[in-house]
């Protein structure tokens, strides 16, 4: 992103030392003035293709928040998921200890068999157990 908004920054510079360099030649007549019309009007293309250059640093910028962001609530969901997951299969062991016929509440059930995808992978996203 910074070398993008250094880039255009170059560029804006470049296309103002174009227009100030045709300015300052002291060649008159009508192939002059044309020449400075056709180097100003180059200037304003470099001005755009500055601007592109924002625009994408722009762009940029918001993309790496937005990754940030959801890494962010990936990393919230799969902790959360883990302690959910720790706590079912701390009641289940229990449950299992006492040997006296009691079965595994429904939810913890779901809890213990969940088989969880990659850590930091984007199917965190998708996720649903109970009491996340």
């Amino acid at each position: 992103m910074a070398q993008l908004r250094e880039q255009s920054g170059d560029i804006r510079a470049a296309a103002d030392r174009l227009v100030s360099q045709a300015e300052s030649v002291p060649w008159r007549g009508r192939a002059a003035e044309a020449m400075r019309v056709r180097i100003k009007e180059r200037a304003q293309h470099l001005r755009v293709a500055a601007a592109h250059h924002e625009t994408a640093a722009d762009s940029l910028g918001r993309h790496v928040t937005e990754i940030d962001t959801r890494k962010d609530a990936i990393e919230a969901i799969e902790l959360k998921a883990a302690a959910l997951i720790r706590d079912a299969q701390s009641r289940t062991a229990a449950l299992e200890a006492a040997d006296d016929g009691r079965e595994p509440a429904q939810e913890d059930a779901v809890l213990v068999a969940f088989v969880p995808p990659p850590a930091g992978h984007k199917d965190w996203l998708d996720v649903e157990l109970p009491g996340l």
